[in-house]
């Protein structure tokens, strides 16, 4: 045996060469692989669909006031641990959200350098990378919101020095937030099909503005927006943003698209970590707060039974809603959820996830308005409050018209990943009353950097 292996070894050995001296083939490299404008079309594409394995909401709602873990006992401690703030750096959610959005930065960063050599059409070359840096900087914004300093990476990891990036400050990485939007808007056309636009990217930047206290910047980039007549609007029935086909609405400025194609996994997964188990299979994951019910204090306001399941309340198919679903809260979010017909699976269905609505654009320009001193603050609040069946905002001074807009930004933006971020901005006191007394390590809590990053990157230390 032992001379049949040395003789097998010398064989290799002696063809070794020629094997290593073939031009690889079947493959592609960043040099060869962007040669057309269709294949410009797909690497943008793969960036889009680097967004689906993306667990924005453990972060955006269960590590705020609005939910809890929820689940079972014991079934998936990992994001009982953020929701306590007792997270480590071996925490397998901060590792998955982590390696998710720096996939989609690695894709992002690929298509801007490939595309930007390439001699296609220069529209169409502007409108793909406007995309891609418009996807690079949202992945930021939520790097920055959820970790503080994260490593700045802007080129294809091709290099040691590209791969092994050190953290950068909090201000760098906004400031390459707002430069990618600032570009992605001058080459984005109105959006269409499932593709960001223009108005996404002056949406974001003024988003990026506002959390940076930059109000009178903020206002400029919504009047970039508006200027552009694009056509953004307030959605008449609220609850038909969470239905199939809500990205088609003119409310809708990014979402998150589903394709139903009879196979698992295809489409929206959250509502079967969202749905009751008795009544629909799912896992009762992220449970709504009774302190989120409880905001919702002026009668009338179609989007609390849009947002949740309440006991007694029509939840799918006929049903009504009981308490007992929600085994931890008593309530269930509903966004994601829908009617089914039995050929559908739970993970199959189109609901999308609205990651940018202009009703949020509004509710920036009513902070930003109030902040500033400017007029209008209430009128732009109270287009938001209208479409929700209440009336007029009551508010005699800035600092009240502040807390109105806070408490309306919670209302209407329930449930899609935006409070923790919320609560975090407005300030150490207003953290500490909404979530306890947690180990606050400055002004605000950032989650530990994941244990793989930092053994995988030399430049941290």
């Amino acid at each position: 045996m032992k001379k049949t292996i040395t003789l097998l070894l010398s064989v290799l050995a002696a063809v070794s060469c020629n094997f290593l001296d073939e031009t690889l083939k079947g493959g592609y490299t960043a040099e060869n692989y962007y040669t057309s404008e269709s294949k410009a079309e797909l690497a943008v594409n793969a960036i889009y669909n680097s967004l689906y394995d993306n667990v924005l909401w453990i972060f955006g709602d269960v590590a705020s006031d609005d939910s809890v873990k929820g689940g079972d006992d014991g079934d998936q401690p990992q994001i009982g641990e953020i929701d306590q703030f007792i997270a480590t750096s071996d925490n397998g959610s901060l590792d998955q959200f982590w390696k998710s959005t720096y996939e989609t930065i690695a894709r992002a960063n690929n298509a801007i350098d490939g595309i930007s050599g390439m001699e296609i059409n220069e529209t169409t070359k502007a409108r793909l990378i406007g995309e891609a840096k418009f996807l690079r900087a949202y992945s930021y914004f939520n790097l920055v919101n959820i970790f503080g300093q994260v490593p700045l990476k802007t080129r294809t990891q091709n290099t040691s020095a590209a791969i092994h990036v050190g953290l950068s400050p909090v201000a760098d990485i906004y400031a390459q937030i707002d430069r990618d939007l600032t570009e992605a808007a001058a080459g984005l056309p109105k959006g269409n099909g499932g593709r960001v636009g223009r108005g996404a990217a002056y949406a974001l930047l003024a988003k990026s503005k506002v959390f940076q206290g930059k109000y009178e910047e903020a206002l400029a980039a919504i009047t970039s927006l508006e200027n552009n007549n694009d056509g953004f609007d307030l959605e008449p029935n609220y609850a038909d943003l969470f239905k199939e086909g809500g990205e088609n609405s003119v409310e809708s400025l990014f979402a998150i698209r589903y394709m139903n194609t009879k196979t698992a996994s295809r489409g929206n997964n959250l509502n079967v970590w969202f749905s009751p188990f008795s009544e629909e299979g799912g896992y009762h994951f992220n449970q709504p707060t009774q302190s989120f019910v409880d905001c919702f204090d002026e009668d009338g306001d179609v989007r609390l039974d849009a947002s949740i399941g309440r006991d007694g309340q029509p939840w799918f198919n006929g049903t009504t809603f009981q308490a007992a679903w929600g085994n931890v809260t008593g309530y269930l979010v509903k966004k994601y959820d829908t009617d089914k017909t039995e050929d559908i699976a739970k993970s199959q269905t189109m609901v999308p996830q609205h990651r940018i609505r202009y009703a949020e654009v509004l509710l920036l320009k009513a902070e930003a308005l109030n902040e500033t001193g400017g007029a209008g603050a209430a009128d732009a609040l109270d287009l938001v409050r209208q479409r929700a069946g209440l009336g007029k905002v009551k508010a005699d001074n800035q600092a009240d018209l502040r807390e109105a807009i806070r408490k309306e930004r919670r209302r209407e933006l329930g449930f899609e990943f935006h409070r923790f971020f919320d609560v975090m901005r407005y300030g150490k006191d207003y953290a500490v009353a909404a979530l306890g007394s947690a180990c606050w390590p400055s002004d605000r809590y950032y989650f530990p950097i994941p244990q793989s990053e930092t053994e995988a990157n030399a430049a941290l230390k």
